[in-house]
């Protein structure tokens, strides 16, 4: 049965770091569908794949009725083709991107198709890992399926976990079925600090784990280069292995 882990948190926390480790971890345990759901989408490079096709211009080529009625095809059906063909495939670990946000119009039809598509798609693997905007558009608009496990990403600061605290409120208020939320601290140094950990308490914020800062990062983040060049003493390696021991995901 399919695993489904999200990863959100408002921006610049480290989401798509901890992402990419993360895959790249579970594909030693299985097959592992990486969902990039950041309209920037630089879950590719972390990873150090091509990026394809995004889903949300094949949401926007819908509107183009005499492309789509020429393929003879029922809608549902090319949705689904389109979206086998953006599919960015490697060893152990195959990309999705979802790519730009809504257009103007109505898009009902269109997420409904794209839902159900994902959703066949992502029972053919192991594992689910999306990686999520800070907004969390595709949870919220349905694009992405039920989550298994929701991780909250902050830095140790009082607007980080506000942040968390908010969207663990928004998950509440969806239909999107979400079995754990937890937090994880990221870029910890020398402990937490007593009003963070106030605040958590206050937030009511199950704290998972910490991740210590990596000075590895920045020389990569400069290169552009794969996180998978992060050495193997790296602490944020380290730190990512310790989260997916502690979720019983290795």
């Amino acid at each position: 049965m399919t695993k489904t882990i999200a990863i959100a948190g408002k921006g610049g926390t480290g989401k798509t770091s901890i992402a990419a480790l993360l895959v790249k971890l579970l594909t030693e345990k299985g097959s592992v569908l990486a969902i990039d759901g950041d309209p920037s989408s630089n879950l590719h490079m972390a990873l150090g794949l091509p990026l394809g096709e995004t889903i949300g211009a094949v949401r926007e080529g819908l509107h183009d009725r005499k492309a789509v009625e020429s393929t003879g095809m029922p809608k549902p059906d090319y949705v689904a083709m389109k979206i086998q063909d953006a599919l960015v495939e490697s060893q152990g670990v195959d990309l999705l991107a979802m790519g730009r946000p809504e257009g103007p119009g109505c898009y009902c039809a269109a997420n409904n198709w794209l839902r159900e598509s994902i959703d066949r798609l992502s029972a053919n693997y192991d594992y689910v890992v999306i990686d999520n905007e800070a907004g969390m558009e595709h949870i919220s608009r349905q694009t992405a399926r039920d989550v298994d496990i929701l991780l909250l990403i902050s830095e140790p600061t009082i607007r980080g976990i506000t942040a968390a605290a908010r969207m663990k409120q928004l998950i509440g208020e969806l239909r999107t079925h979400v079995d754990s939320i937890v937090l994880v601290l990221n870029r910890v140094r020398n402990g937490i600090p007593k009003e963070i950990e106030k605040a958590i308490k206050q937030s009511g914020l199950k704290l998972a784990s910490t991740i210590p800062e990596d000075p590895n990062m920045a020389e990569l983040e400069i290169k552009g280069a794969p996180l998978t060049e992060l050495p193997p003493d790296s602490p944020l390696r380290k730190g990512v292995i310790d989260l997916a021991k502690k979720l019983s995901l290795v």
